[in-house]
């Protein structure tokens, strides 16, 4: 988790390389002087953000995530969250109010929003829910009423919203939940300000469209997980060495144990 605290003032702008993708059609290696001329020649998204690496963009304190670098203040807390079935992704939490982000790679010439709010809205459908395409600050949303329990609309429905970004060669996906997903709210609008001031970072080697751009945790946070581990296999060591002493040590595994008889 990562919050930034009033007292404490942290600069994380560490860069690192991230997966980055080409189109199947014209696999050219990105980094070059073409490259950039295509990524600085985008127009600018609505609303300014989410911004690219390569452009210019309004200083912020953000936490470098690897492909994600999110704005961090006291008002909201960072997750970043790896999970087996769906990748990994960073949550912006503040009180029952939520986003969720996750960015994709996608090809020099097309975009991804158009068809992704397309297959959410036959998944929301599928699952029993209903969705609605409304306009917002970041172009086209998609309002959905999914079920509180996944594969049972007989438990209740809540409502999310999804909002897509399409970018130089990569795709921003935001999901909205808790009260931040009816637009107007306190938590609604200090959520959509943080998805504006996201930089993504797309790395210089070749991803396909669509394949999730890599996160990772920054390095103070890699070094105090190492750390963690390193305290729980220690402990782990003196409990097992505690337990082999109090049953005296060597034990031989040819050594015939306790029987038992089976009567029929």
């Amino acid at each position: 988790m990562f919050r930034r605290r009033k007292s404490k003032d942290q600069s994380e702008q560490d860069q690192y390389p991230d997966d980055q993708y080409d189109e199947n059609a014209d696999w050219d290696p990105v980094g070059g002087q073409d490259a950039a001329q295509d990524r600085q020649s985008q127009p600018a998204r609505t609303g300014g953000g989410p911004w690219d690496a390569a452009e210019p963009c309004p200083e912020r304190d953000r936490v470098d995530l690897g492909s994600l670098h999110v704005p961090v203040s006291p008002d909201y807390e960072i997750q970043l969250f790896m999970g087996p079935e769906h990748g990994a992704w960073v949550t912006a939490r503040r009180g029952e109010s939520e986003l969720q982000l996750q960015a994709f790679a996608a090809s020099r010439s097309d975009s991804l929003w158009d068809d992704v709010r397309s297959e959410i809205a036959a998944e929301v459908q599928g699952a029993g829910g209903t969705c609605a395409e409304v306009d917002g600050i970041f172009g086209v949303a998609l309002i959905a009423e999914v079920p509180a329990q996944p594969g049972q609309p007989e438990a209740g429905m809540r409502t999310v919203r999804f909002v897509g970004v399409d970018g130089p060669r990569w795709f921003l996906r935001g999901l909205f939940g808790g009260p931040a997903a009816e637009t107007g709210s306190a938590d609604a609008d200090l959520l959509e300000a943080v998805f504006g001031d996201v930089v993504v970072s797309r790395g210089e080697h070749p991803v396909p469209p669509r394949d999730l751009l890599e996160l990772r945790l920054p390095p103070d946070a890699q070094q105090a997980l190492q750390e963690q581990m390193a305290a729980q296999q220690q402990e782990e060591a003196e409990q097992g060495q505690e337990q082999e002493n109090r049953f005296g040590g060597d034990l031989n595994p040819f050594e015939r144990g306790p029987e038992f008889t089976e009567t029929r």
